[in-house]
């Protein structure tokens, strides 16, 4: 028993010099068992404290590194906060992995530095930190631009693919997104209006356009009635059984026989006072009704709106005719590169169409993964320069909604307005709005709401100064989206059911006050 106590205690010692092991992955613990540097025990306890330490974004001091030597921690730790990689590796730990699996790498390279240029041993790990930081210098600025344009590393950092990421980050279409992505930082109210689309998660905000409305309760006092049982002494009722008592005129013949007796008698006055007389119990209740004041809820006599819903998948269709052409485009692709972004961050489906004339129609799924990324870049760069039929995406749009992924996703419409939808399509989309719940939004990249863009979409969202992001870079001359409305109050195909304009007033009321309410995007 002995000698087993003093093997298990051997064993039990020998596992303790690598329980690091435990918390390193795979590849990080193969890495560290074959690298040449150092001694394996401090190299795998380093290596645990830089994976914790970059994971929280931040780095250990000198003195916590016990690998390597003193001077070559010194300067790892400072080529590492100098490529700000703690920044980027918060939270990341693919990145952080891949990192360090790159520093060992680089660091097996000592040795073989040393062997070939006779260096001796300070001079080696510098050209070993040098490598690892001109490695991380090119990653790092290409990890910025994606962050920049995506808000998240691709694929949360990992090291798969990335040939063909940085293939796409050097092409001239990301150079377009990059661009894009600017123009973006001067949209604020285009993000807001990319999270509002869907119809997955309740806000605060009232829906005032909702087809289904929710009945409100309010407090009121109402007088009740109440039933209770009431004790009424004397009260002659059924008889129940037998009970002590002084009631006379209720006392058994028994008692009576007593007061005939010339010495019982003191006993019957005795029995009175103490109120100990066998005498008949009676049923002596009654049920009372009373009112009293209570408070109840009671629907209101109008049904109050719903609570609108967003943040569920997105629709997009873009229009990419000819007379898009310019500053419209960009802006109009602009907002499909917001909807990715915010559909990648809150895990929500985003389906593009790009159309031009009849049967020119750019169908995709966008994600931002490399190859997500490419087919967004290669849309970036159609267009079809042609004339503008609306009815093929709107087709496209009411199929995509029967299938249950997309039953609770919004359309946006990025447009200049110049087409216009048949009676029967309009039906169709009435007809989804409806039944389904579908909200249209109208971007409008233009001067003026059309009668064609009024006829589909819900709301309107004007971008007032869209020539500023065209050659041109002249302001708007139009002081108004709302002059179809104002000019022309009759010309919509559905009067009866469209006697409002998008933004509430009557067409009416419009041409008096010559403005809808709200305001445009810019």
């Amino acid at each position: 028993m002995k000698a087993d106590a003093v093997q298990s205690l051997i064993f039990e010692a020998k596992e303790a010099r690598l329980a690091a092991l435990d918390d390193l992955s795979r590849k990080l613990w193969l890495g560290g068992m074959t690298n040449a540097e150092g001694a394996i025990e401090t190299r795998l306890k380093t290596l645990k404290l830089l994976n914790e330490t970059l994971l929280a974004g931040c780095l250990p001091t000198p003195d916590q590194c016990l690998w390597p030597d003193s001077l070559l921690a010194t300067r790892l730790l400072e080529t590492l906060s100098g490529l700000e990689l703690p920044r980027l590796c918060k939270g990341q730990p693919e990145l952080v992995e891949t990192v360090l699996m790159s520093l060992l790498f680089h660091l097996d390279f000592i040795v073989d530095y040393q062997d070939r240029g006779r260096l001796d041993k300070s001079e080696a790990s510098a050209l070993a930190l040098a490598a690892f930081a001109a490695d991380w210098q090119e990653r790092r600025g290409e990890m910025d631009e994606w962050v920049e344009v995506f808000g998240m590393l691709p694929e949360g950092g990992k090291n798969t693919r990335w040939d063909t990421i940085r293939g796409l980050l050097r092409s001239e279409g990301w150079q377009d997104v990059l661009r894009i992505r600017r123009l973006l930082a001067r949209l604020p109210e285009l993000s807001e209006l990319i999270r509002s689309l869907g119809r997955v998660r309740p806000t605060d905000v009232d829906d005032e356009q909702s087809q289904q409305t929710v009945p409100v309760m309010e407090r009121a006092t109402a007088q009740s009635q109440a039933s209770r049982t009431v004790h009424v002494p004397d009260m002659p009722g059924e008889t129940r059984g037998i009970q002590r008592s002084d009631r006379i005129a209720r006392m058994l013949p028994a008692e009576a026989l007593l007061l005939g007796h010339p010495k019982l008698r003191l006993i019957w006055h005795a029995r009175r006072a103490e109120r100990t007389l066998l005498a008949y119990e009676d049923d002596d209740r009654m049920q009372e009704v009373h009112l009293h004041e209570s408070i109840v809820w009671q629907p209101q006599p109008e049904p109050q709106p719903a609570k609108r819903l967003e943040m569920g998948p997105i629709l997009i269709c873009v229009d990419t005719s000819g007379s898009m052409q310019g500053g419209a485009e960009v802006v109009a692709k602009a907002a499909v590169l917001e909807a990715v972004r915010s559909a990648h961050a809150q895990q929500r489906a985003c389906h593009v169409f790009a159309f031009g004339g009849p049967d020119e129609i750019l169908e995709m799924s966008l994600s931002v993964d490399a190859a997500g990324v490419e087919r967004l870049i290669r849309f970036l760069g159609q267009a079809f320069r042609g004339g503008t039929d609306i009815c093929g995406p709107l087709e496209k749009v009411i199929e995509k909604l029967e299938e249950e992924r997309w039953q609770l996703a919004d359309l946006l419409l990025a447009s200049d307005g110049e087409f216009g939808a048949t009676p029967d399509l309009v039906a169709r989309l009435e007809s989804a709005k409806k039944e389904l719940g579908l909200r249209v939004q109208g971007l409008l990249i233009g001067d003026r709401e059309t009668i064609g863009l009024l006829e589909v979409a819900d709301d309107v969202f004007w971008v007032r100064d869209w020539r500023r992001y065209g050659n041109s870079g002249a302001d708007s001359p139009i002081h108004s989206k709302s002059l179809t409305a104002m000019y022309f109050p009759g010309a919509l195909r559905n009067p009866e059911t469209r006697k409002t304009t998008v933004s509430g007033e009557t067409a009416s009321q419009a041409v008096r006050s010559g403005l809808h309410r709200g305001e445009p995007i810019l």
